[in-house]
């Protein structure tokens, strides 16, 4: 098939170009290309246009043809986008619906958005299922939800919309991300020897990147009756971050030293992915220890040089230098 990724020269679009070029997919991947378009190997299925999701020109350009998108492409988690709000906005919300337009009446059979466990805010309860309220905390959430609601009103037969909501990701990528929870912890652990958890009994939900690359493949080739309408989330094992700290511990070496401070980010959920299993027989087969084992050879091999000062790991250091608006 035909498919064009938003974002695709992302963390998870990095390892997720080269799969769907693997399985015989033709790619085309639109992006601002912040972090190095060279994060994907050039290939003859492969179409790579530096260009920005909110030139609807230059979409419905591009879009006709596609069989599927998959719509990565947003400013990344609570703490980039708080960096300039207004650019979050346009990107995460404002942009969206002119895309779905184009790609409904550009004929698109399947709409795939990455959408965020963190909807639905904090939760009492044991298991965050997919149709309970959505409760964000902030803008960045919040217009995840808003998009997710967006998406739905153009669902039909001929249009299949799906949402998913991933964990946390992590482990290596051609484009690596130093800034999520388990891939901080691995960094410091394996450079510093030594990792800091701040508060740690709260829950945060990680997926291992290879296992969040399956889920959109196990999308794609889903059954449209299957998946029309409908919100998946996609996460491995809850655990607090002091579990997580000791996966880390466990991995690098028991010389780590873990310092424990106080923290306000009171932030913590325990997601169910149980319904994508039900429904698709989707499940995680990765582990957080396997994700620091990848980061871990990574270092070894030298492939995440300046781990703590190049700003290309970090995505609020990067656009800060490119002042982005």
């Amino acid at each position: 098939m035909k498919i064009l990724i938003t974002g695709g020269a992302g963390y998870v679009g990095s390892k997720l170009v080269p799969k769907l070029i693997d399985l015989g997919h033709g790619i085309t991947v639109i992006d601002l290309m912040i972090y190095g378009s060279d994060v994907l190997e050039t290939h003859s299925q492969l179409t790579k246009i530096t260009g920005d999701i909110r030139n609807s020109k230059l979409l419905k350009k591009i879009i006709p043809g596609h069989d599927i998108v998959i719509h990565l492409a947003c400013i990344s988690n609570d703490p980039s986008f708080e960096l300039n709000p207004k650019l979050g906005k346009s990107i995460n919300l404002d942009a969206f619906e002119p895309l779905v337009k184009i790609c409904k009446e550009s004929e698109v059979k399947r709409f795939i958005y990455a959408s965020s466990s963190s909807v639905y805010g904090i939760k009492k309860v044991q298991n965050v299922t997919e149709d309970m309220k959505l409760e964000p905390l902030t803008d960045y959430s919040k217009f995840k939800g808003d998009c997710e609601k967006i998406l739905n009103n153009y669902k039909s037969e001929n249009f299949i919309t799906t949402t998913i909501r991933p964990s946390t990701v992590c482990g290596y990528a051609k484009r690596q991300r130093l800034d999520l929870v388990v891939n901080i912890l691995t960094n410091y652990a394996y450079n510093k020897r030594e990792i800091k958890v701040f508060g740690g009994a709260q829950l945060r939900p990680n997926v291992h990147i290879d296992d969040m690359v399956r889920s959109y493949v196990t999308i794609i080739n889903a059954p449209s009756n299957k998946i029309n309408g409908e919100i998946f989330n996609v996460g491995y094992k809850n655990q607090s971050v002091n579990e997580l700290a000791q996966d880390v511990v466990s991995v690098i070496g028991d010389d780590i030293k873990i310092i424990n401070t106080k923290s306000d980010d009171n932030r913590s959920y325990h997601v169910s992915s149980q319904k994508i299993k039900d429904i698709l027989g989707f499940e995680t087969s990765l582990t957080i220890k396997d994700a620091v084992n990848d980061l871990k050879l990574a270092f070894e091999k030298n492939l995440l040089p300046n781990s703590f000062s190049d700003e290309k790991y970090f995505n609020i250091k990067r656009m800060q230098t490119l002042k982005m608006v």
